[in-house]
């Protein structure tokens, strides 16, 4: 069956094109060329890093295996020593151990170059594929990449996967394959077979979590998209304890939040089968959260799991939080003794305001990037800026989090604290340069503008505070007011707001974009394919897109009429092949009027 492209719209990004209906038959969300590159720059840094693992490995095997032939040898001439007398004995003696040291290098050297060759192009599983453009693109665009296997359970979604890998060539039919079948399952009867695990579904990705981990290779990549961000932040608790086993805050840091749980959800599911995960990356943008991690299997380093995640204990008056861990661990002799944590690390009433603590996790609170790829990735962007649509916006959000604090779980809002004192809010700068002439370190958020991450506790954030409302005086408030009972305590330590130079990150002193605006209105979620678009998808959409939609149906509703009459018309005015002069006849007088 011919496709009539008149029935189409032909979209283009990066490398790939996809064929997409007029109607909303197929998913497609074009703010997710934000999501796609981000997954492409890693993707690249993956293969680079797997590559340089692989000869590392294979280096350290071949200088054990010449400690080896070399220890042969010596034992080898020291038992066949030649005599005094035995010219012959030792011209032959002579010739063996030649032969000991040639032969073992010989055999060392072939099987280096036999297991260098043993690296295979990484296969990847696009889980959730809809049109398909992800996995073109990674065909298309990520040099070294192996097979790349596209998966929905939707029949016209295979259906435009299929006609879309026609459409962009033989690069891609030979590299892409679509198939219809459950993920979950395809997962399960994979074990540990793809390299690349990349999950992007349409909401939560919990149900697929356990089966993704079991599919990943070992030291493989693992993708993971979660779009229900108001049951990540807080919206709903019980279910996002339902669906990811922790219980979300209502904070400043909830976006934060949202990516530890996934991770700690991440996890969790990967410890049932001894294994565990090392995030490269964990970027919250637009609508939803993304991380990258790496699956290893090891039942000893999966003891570790309780050290990585932590409870969070929330004021209900102030900004105030703290984290107890889940787990410690004890040296004892040559080994590690694992206990639970000790706790809890707060009182019943909080300290600074009196107030009562809600409690959420737990979460992920080691750290959520690796800053060595981050920076990888980062300058591999840079160096082929042509090759990403959405460059401005990646490589901000990269440079943001390439000057985070790693080690630092959530952060503080400025405005917030400055809302909890009733007072104006100090310059990020002004207030960094306190927390610094501190003593102790700060950065910023790449999910927030105003986030603020140091590891200072919290009394020296209110002390600086306090010090700050002294020389910018407030109204008086009521005495059972939070700000209050915090401004009522003298400042154990001074603050010292002169200006450091570290007060600005690298980025800001350069004046590099770090946060910018949307590039066009409605950039956002979009509604599930299949349904039919109302005016109540305004918001989503757009009038022009709505109203657009809404005359187009109204219009193939009139051709759907025009057709039935001709129907209805006598036999004998129809002959052989009339039906397609028809057809095409019809197209064009609708894109006519169109």
């Amino acid at each position: 069956m011919e496709t009539d492209l008149n029935d189409y719209t032909v979209i283009k990004e990066g490398e790939a094109e996809v064929l997409m209906h007029k109607k909303n038959q197929v998913f497609f969300n074009k703010a997710q060329v934000n999501n796609r590159d981000m997954s492409i720059a890693v993707l690249r840094a993956f293969i680079i890093k797997r590559k340089q693992e692989h000869e590392a490995m294979l280096s350290k095997r071949a200088r054990s295996s010449g400690k080896v032939v070399e220890k042969d040898v010596s034992e080898t001439s020291k038992e066949e020593t030649p005599t005094e007398n035995g010219d012959d004995n030792g011209k032959t003696n002579g010739e063996h151990e030649v032969t000991t040291q040639d032969g073992p290098k010989e055999a060392a050297k072939t099987a280096y170059e036999s297991a260098r060759r043993e690296l295979k192009p990484p296969r990847v599983l696009e889980a959730l594929s809809a049109s398909g453009l992800r996995a073109l693109r990674y065909a298309r665009e990520v040099e070294g990449i192996g097979q790349v296997v596209a998966l929905d359970n939707d029949p016209a979604s295979v259906e435009a996967c299929q006609r879309n890998i026609k459409f962009n060539g033989l690069m891609s039919t030979s590299k892409v394959e679509s198939h219809l079948t459950d993920a979950r399952v395809h997962m399960l009867s994979h074990p540990k077979d793809f390299d690349v695990v990349d999950l992007d579904p349409y909401g939560a990705p919990s149900i697929f979590l356990d089966s993704a981990v079991q599919s990943v290779a070992d030291g493989g990549l693992l993708m993971c998209t979660a779009t229900d961000m108001a049951v990540l932040c807080g919206a709903n608790g019980e279910v996002c304890y339902s669906k990811y086993g922790s219980y979300p805050l209502k904070g400043k840091y909830c976006h934060e939040m949202a990516l530890r749980i996934l991770l700690a959800s991440i996890e969790s599911h990967a410890n049932r089968y001894k294994r565990y995960i090392v995030p490269v990356l964990s970027v919250q943008m637009d609508f939803y959260v993304r991380v990258f991690v790496r699956v290893y299997t090891s039942a000893s380093a999966m003891k570790n799991t309780p050290l990585k995640l932590s409870y969070v204990y929330q004021c209900i008056g102030c900004d105030s939080f703290h984290l107890q861990s889940v787990g410690r661990s004890l040296p004892k002799n040559n080994s590690v003794r694992y206990l639970p944590g000790v706790g809890p690390v707060v009182p019943q009433d909080c300290t600074h305001c009196g107030k009562k603590y809600n409690m959420g996790g737990p979460i992920w609170s080691a750290p959520i990037h690796d800053q060595e790829w981050v920076n990888s990735i980062l300058n591999g962007v840079k160096s082929m800026k042509d090759r990403y649509p959405a460059y401005d916006r990646i490589c901000a959000v990269l440079t943001t989090i390439s000057e985070e604090l790693p080690d630092v779980p959530l952060f503080l809002s400025l405005h917030s604290l400055s809302a909890t004192l009733k007072c104006t809010s100090p310059s990020a700068a002004l207030f960094r340069s306190a927390v610094i002439n501190a003593k102790y370190r700060v950065s910023g958020s790449h999910v927030n503008p105003l986030g603020i991450k140091t590891d200072a506790p919290m009394e020296i954030i209110w002390d600086i505070m306090r010090c700050w409302v002294k020389n910018h005086p407030i109204k008086p408030q009521s005495p059972e007011h939070p700000g209050s009972v915090i401004l009522s305590k003298e400042p154990s330590h001074q603050a010292d707001f002169s200006r450091h130079v570290g007060s600005l990150s690298k980025a800001q002193a350069k004046k590099v974009a770090r946060f910018l605006p949307n590039p066009e209105k409605h950039w956002g979620p979009k509604i599930r394919a299949g349904r039919t678009i109302t005016s109540k998808h305004v918001s989503l959409l757009g009038h022009e897109a709505v109203n657009g939609h809404l005359n187009n149906n109204h219009k193939e509703a009139g051709d759907e009429e025009e057709e039935e009459e001709e129907e209805e018309e006598p036999e004998e005015d129809i002959i052989e092949g009339e039906p397609e002069l028809k057809r095409q006849k019809t197209t064009e007088d609708f894109a006519s009027t169109s």
